[in-house]
């Protein structure tokens, strides 16, 4: 039975016990992190406690290994979010995200003000526990990552980096909690009512709707009597299509650009929501007509774009009424639904709803792919060739010493590739599915690393008086920023307070606080100001966490 006591006791660190702990403490953490309470739940972080416990009881892996897995892990999570985040890093900058993503970067400053304050002014002096501290009251892993990543890359040792990882833990369950607290101070504060607030947003989603919307209108104006589809773009200058024509003798045609219109046609017309009255102001009223009742030699389908070699290609270079006499009438990205504009360039993954004969539209899917299995298969090229060129831009001395390391370099280059990798012919495309997994890995592998090196002396480091001025600042670092920026979002900028709390949770990248805010609102107005900040959040506390090691380590 030596074989058991091998693989399950501490003392060993053979590979097959290492792949046993690692399993253990991974499985152990993310069950044991489903447990809910008051509707919050710690999730994958606690696959960091089941690693110090483990590490606390003498279990441990040989150094070389846990470096390695540490990083490699480090490097997929990393990448991973920048792939995930990199679509919308720079959209969103655009109108009302300039102003919260604003208040994010406000909270992030007051942070690293905070950190400054206790390091200069306060009884902790160790950068590293600080900076280990504040990761952990905002709940950031990548930015306790890249800090130990840069630590390590200073000193050539790991003391500073499991320090790190101590201060991290000790704060980290005050942070979950100090975000929820800070939403409840604002709503006390200005006595808001979370009803009236759910009924203001929607009201201003209804008033704010972008998404296509279809007409049908009767041209009854005789000033466009006569006109052709393009001379009509000169008149009404927006981005539309009109997919199809009900003529006055009842015929359903595919206009062209030089289709004329006549009074008496029917005209099917895929705008913005907001362009609607310019289409009735210069053409005529909407009339009920169901297209798809309605006798027609021609049907709308969707096609998947699965053919690589259509990625990053604008849709008017496919010349769909030339080449295969359809019309495209919109296009499904994400779940959201774009204007069939000439210039939007497609993306593997993109979904075109079409309208034509049947024949045609089977041409035209047999050369876009169309093939769901396709998209089931992982790019695996682009993954492990971000990695490279994130390595490689991670290892460049920036100047003052301070390189993006491990964790900025790939996060950088999977933002960067994730935007503008289709002008290299790079698929960046994949299933939620398999970005989640590869993410999760990630974490694990990392947190569990992080954990069981940092185990052997977390009770002497945390339960003193050190470790409690941890606990209590790691709070203060929590709350303060918030209620801050709370306060000015809610007194200066009117904001929504649903859209408040989601600026909380996604300025302090914050799943579980997120995940309360909906439960809590019914409502997805905290998750899009969520995913409105997490983009330049995500990659300021990376930053942030570095240059702090890098200026008083």
């Amino acid at each position: 039975m030596d074989w058991i006591t091998e693989l399950i006791f501490p003392g060993n660190t053979s590979i097959a016990s290492t792949l046993v702990l690692y399993s253990f403490v991974i499985a152990a953490g993310i069950f044991i992190g489903k447990i809910k309470i008051a509707g919050v739940s710690l999730g994958v972080t606690f696959v960091l406690f089941v690693g110090i416990l483990m590490g606390h009881f003498g279990y441990e892996v040989d150094s070389n290994i846990l470096k390695f897995v540490r990083e490699f892990g480090l490097i997929l999570f990393i990448f991973a979010i920048g792939l995930q985040v990199g679509p919308g890093f720079f959209s969103s900058f655009k109108k009302g995200g300039v102003r919260l993503n604003m208040l994010a970067v406000l909270a992030i400053a007051l942070n690293v003000l905070i950190v400054l304050g206790i390091y200069f002014f306060g009884n902790i002096n160790d950068i590293n526990a600080l900076v280990g501290v504040m990761s952990g009251a905002v709940t950031n892993t990548p930015g306790l990552a890249a800090a130990q990543q840069t630590a390590v890359q200073l000193t050539n040792s790991p003391d500073e980096a499991n320090l790190m990882a101590q201060g991290y833990a000790a704060a980290y369950p005050l942070g979950v909690i100090g975000i929820i607290l800070s939403m409840f101070v604002i709503k006390g504060v200005f006595k808001i009512n979370t009803d009236e607030e759910i009924k203001k947003i929607e009201e201003e989603h209804d008033a704010s709707q972008l998404k296509p919307d279809i007409l049908s209108i009767e041209v009854t104006n005789t000033l466009v009597d006569g006109k052709t589809l393009l001379e009509l773009h000169d008149v009404i200058t927006c981005n539309f299509v009109v997919s199809r024509i009900m003529t006055s003798d009842k015929q359903i045609i595919i206009p062209t650009s030089k289709t004329q219109i006549h009074r008496g046609d029917i005209l099917r017309v895929i705008c913005s929501a907001q362009d609607a009255e310019r289409f009735h102001a210069v053409l005529g009223p909407d009339v009920d007509m169901d297209w798809e009742t309605t006798p027609r030699p021609v049907y709308s389908r969707r096609i998947m774009v699965t053919n690589s070699h259509f990625n990053g290609v604008a849709l008017g270079s496919l010349r769909l009424h030339n080449g295969y006499e359809l019309n495209c009438t919109r296009v499904n990205r994400a779940g959201v639904d774009l204007l069939a504009s000439p210039s939007l360039r497609l993306q593997i993954g993109d979904r075109i709803t079409v309208v034509g004969n049947l024949e045609d539209i089977d041409r035209l899917a047999a050369r876009l792919g169309n093939s769901m299995k396709r998209l089931n298969q992982p790019n695996l090229i682009t993954i492990f060739v971000g990695i490279i060129l994130g390595i490689i831009l991670g290892s460049i001395n920036l100047g003052f010493g301070m390189k993006l390391g491990l964790a900025g370099g790939p996060l950088v280059v999977a933002i960067l590739l994730s935007r503008f990798g289709y002008k290299f012919k790079l698929i960046t495309y994949t299933s939620s599915s398999a970005s989640l997994l590869l993410r999760e890995l990630g974490i694990c592998l990392f947190l569990a690393s992080v954990g069981i090196a940092a185990g052997k002396d977390f009770a002497s480091a945390v339960f003193n008086s050190t470790g409690m001025w941890w606990v209590i600042w790691g709070f203060v670092i929590t709350v303060v920023p918030l209620i801050i920026v709370g306060l000015i979002a809610r007194g200066h900028d009117r904001i929504n307070f649903l859209t408040i709390m989601g600026l909380n949770s996604g300025s302090y990248t914050d799943p579980p606080a997120l995940a309360y805010a909906n439960n809590s609102t019914g409502n997805d107005a905290p998750a899009v100001a969520y995913s409105t900040v997490y983009p330049l959040t995500m990659f300021l506390r990376v930053v942030a966490a570095q240059a702090l090691i890098l200026a008083f380590a």
